[in-house]
């Protein structure tokens, strides 16, 4: 009985110490396998749509996928931006493609804040932005930060949106009466809030998902941020409408283009929370051929819509951006009957090419939908406006000359224009809203848009268009 005590003794003795040398072995970190998506500034393009959601369908045969958008969906395509729902065909479509999240970008703005409500309401995809506040608005508060949770992989998102508006205010680059109700941050200014994020929401991987482009020289970008806001595993950024594929501090830094031309594609392997393996591939939508049939057809469905395809007027020429510029401002002040046109040159978003032009050429070039405003100002009003905004415009009417620092304005025939000369003076509405502080009361505020306005002229004009040989931009 002894012995049988004695052997059960030590079988338990070599059990334990079994037991705790097993405990005391470090098993292996599972590895993860991850790839994102991304897509950034793509500004109403939606005709790479099905292409992408071939590829990302396809990827989810093979792995785990999160699909991300950096910002600034809309703007730039006359298909989504005049459409009656202003923006549905785009969310429309990246709900079909089957989108995760998307920060909120400058130009999401672009359309009003009633609007951006009933587009972030209709989206089935999350919203991120850590910088604005909209409980004075009938926006929605976006979350500062969300978590997505796929195949026990728990990704963190922070969003960020540049605020390089206005010189003299904190809002993002949109118009500045269409963000009246909303308040925001500089982005350096709320990033440190969320430094313990990762560990807080015990996630694998810590990502900032921002519209604050690749680098800057007295704000944050991207850059700026990985040196100066070490906390994440990686950055997918927007705004800059770069292809960007980098490691800055350590932190790898991406985006992919703009106007959905490019998608980038991040495989990563995680282990124990970090990133042991990244690769990038930035694919060309515009080389892929296979597409997925349901989301094509929608897309053909929408850019299928007769009123974009009015020939309203002939080019004699292919124009490029100035030129195009400098059509604008000589239609609007035509089709005002004003003596001086301005028009902003970040306004102008396409080139014009020879031949037919239609209505869609037209709202392709100016997207924005600013209505046009005529004021009665002095020539020293306007020489103070130019001086004072430190901005390019194009410009019609009159002749614009620099002469050791000194604004000459000229007539046509080459007279100079005294300073106490009043004159009457058109220009879309996001320049006095931008430089509030130069410009007087509006004389009159016309209900057309700086595009309508211009297909009017076009429609009513015999001439063909060729500014071919036209110069007319001026920076102080």
């Amino acid at each position: 009985m002894k012995s049988f005590i004695k052997i059960l003794v030590l079988c338990l003795f070599f059990l334990t110490a079994c037991s705790k040398e097993t405990n005391s072995i470090i098993i292996d970190p599972v590895e993860k396998n991850l790839t994102i998506f991304i897509t950034n500034d793509i500004h109403g393009s939606i005709d790479n749509f099905a292409k992408v959601k071939y590829l990302v369908d396809e990827e989810k045969k093979k792995t785990n996928v999160l699909l991300t958008n950096a910002g600034d969906i809309f703007s730039g395509n006359p298909i989504v931006d005049n459409y009656p729902e202003k923006g549905f065909p785009i969310i429309d479509l990246m709900n079909r493609v089957g989108y995760d999240i998307s920060v909120i970008g400058n130009h999401e703005f672009d359309y009003g804040e009633t609007n951006l409500k009933d587009r972030m309401q209709q989206a089935n995809f999350k919203w991120v932005c850590a910088n604005v506040e909209t409980s004075a608005s009938v926006i929605p508060q976006p979350s500062a930060f969300t978590n997505i949770t796929i195949d026990d992989i728990k990704v963190s998102f922070l969003g960020l949106v540049e605020t390089d508006g206005k010189e003299n205010d904190i809002i993002p680059s949109t118009h500045p009466w269409r963000v009246k109700n909303l308040t925001f941050q500089n982005p350096e200014d709320v990033v440190n809030q969320y430094k313990d994020l990762k560990a807080e929401e015990n996630a694998d991987l810590y990502i900032a998902l921002t519209h604050i482009g690749h680098s800057k020289q007295y704000s944050l970008g991207d850059f700026q941020l990985a040196t100066q806001f070490p906390y994440f595993d990686l950055i997918i950024g927007g705004h800059s409408n770069g292809k960007i594929d980098t490691v800055v501090n350590k932190i790898p830094v991406f985006q992919a283009g703009n106007n959905l031309d490019y998608i980038g594609k991040i495989e990563l392997t995680i282990e124990d929370k970090k990133v042991i393996n990244i690769n990038y591939q930035l694919i060309n939508l515009n080389t892929v051929t296979e597409e997925d049939s349901d989301i094509k057809k929608r897309i053909n469905d929408y850019n299928d819509a007769p009123f974009f395809k009015e020939v309203i007027g002939s080019a004699q020429v292919n124009h490029n951006k100035d030129q195009v510029g400098n059509f604008a401002a000589d239609a609007l002040r035509l089709q005002m009957k004003v003596d001086v046109a301005f028009q902003n040159n970040g306004g102008v978003r396409s080139i014009l090419d020879d031949g037919d032009i239609t209505k869609k050429e037209i709202y392709q070039i100016l997207p924005f939908n600013n209505p046009m405003i005529v004021y009665e100002m002095t020539v020293a009003e306007i020489k103070n406006f130019l001086i004072g905004s430190g901005a390019g415009f194009y410009y019609a009417g009159v002749i614009f000359e620099n002469n050791n620092n000194r604004i000459i304005v000229k007539d046509l025939n080459g007279n100079t224009i005294p300073d106490n000369t009043t004159l009457t003076v058109g220009v879309n509405d996001y320049v006095p809203a931008v430089y509030d502080l130069f410009f007087p009361t509006p004389k009159n505020i016309n209900p057309e848009t700086d595009a309508e306005t211009v297909i009017d002229y076009l429609k009513h004009t015999s001439s063909e268009i060729n500014y071919s040989a036209s110069n007319n931009f001026f920076r102080y």
